[in-house]
């Protein structure tokens, strides 16, 4: 999600600092982070034709309701639901509604929720039905992009670093990558520093840091990287109309390399995904 957007800051504000955590803070994380994953594994056997948004928003609250949890978007800023729902050519921040779900949707689902103050933000792209072959491919560009930038994070590397590895895969495979919006740390805060773009130069930028913690979300399109936003202040569609694809996971930074905290439960990281998991 967009980090001057969405957010429901606990103990901190983003006072424009990057912070680092211990040992606490990453057992933390991998707390939401397994919620988080356990809810996207979950989703995969409900998701199809039929299917409201609204219905999958349902669900969310009530798993977080669940387990202890606070959904972290709900009643942030006038915004009205427990995750978001962007389908087709909507980018990200589409809210669930009465729209039904049909053949050949591709859908993305963003879940953050809040355990014992730490946040675990993760989203993933689910088919609908049967979709076209050039919507399989994006949702597998958009897959491979995000885990290349999230293969060069380590201890000395550049935030520009991620940026350029994920440009330089999807643009190599004819697709685009969207700049209006980026990942962000997050932890205590749901919106904190860095500001992790998603396109960029090897070299440059904020330099990581043990202890940094941070999303990873590129938004890829099949058409033009160009969006705009819908009169309801938080949609954002690709203006050519064409189709855009997201995966998000959090990670942080450790000594050697980096710890994915929202890593599917079941092997779920992208599609076809396992399903009839009715473990809750």
């Amino acid at each position: 999600m967009h980090g001057s957007e969405l957010g429901a800051p606990l103990r901190f504000a983003n006072d424009g600092k990057i912070r680092l955590y211990g040992p606490e803070g990453f057992e933390g994380m991998r707390r939401a982070g397994r919620l988080v994953a356990r809810a996207l594994d979950i989703l995969a056997d409900m998701v199809r034709p039929g299917l409201t948004t609204e219905t999958i928003d349902e669900f969310v609250f009530d798993y977080a309701m669940k387990h202890n949890a606070v959904p972290a978007t709900l009643n942030y800023r006038g915004y009205p639901k427990s995750c978001c729902t962007s389908l087709n050519h909507v980018v990200c921040h589409g809210i669930p509604g009465p729209r039904v779900l049909v053949d050949g949707d591709i859908l993305n689902i963003d879940v953050t929720l809040i355990v014992d103050g730490w946040h675990g933000d993760s989203s993933r792209m689910y088919p609908v039905g049967h979709i076209p072959r050039k919507a399989e491919r994006l949702i597998e560009v958009t897959y491979e992009a995000m885990m290349r930038g999230i293969g060069v994070i380590k201890p000395g590397a550049k935030v520009g670093d991620i940026g350029h590895a994920i440009q330089k895969y999807a643009e190599s495979e004819r697709c685009s990558v969207v700049r209006d919006f980026c990942g962000h740390g997050l932890g205590l805060v749901f919106h904190d520093k860095p500001n992790i773009l998603h396109y960029g130069t090897q070299g440059e930028g904020v330099t990581l840091d043990p202890g940094m913690m941070f999303t990873v979300e590129p938004m890829i399109n099949l058409g033009k990287p160009h969006v705009k936003m819908l009169s309801d202040g938080w949609t954002a569609v690709t203006r050519d109309r064409s189709l855009s694809a997201q995966f998000e996971h959090t990670v942080g930074v450790t000594h050697d390399g980096c710890e994915v905290f929202t890593y599917s439960l079941n092997g779920s990281h992208k599609p076809p995904y396992a399903t009839h998991d009715k473990i809750a």
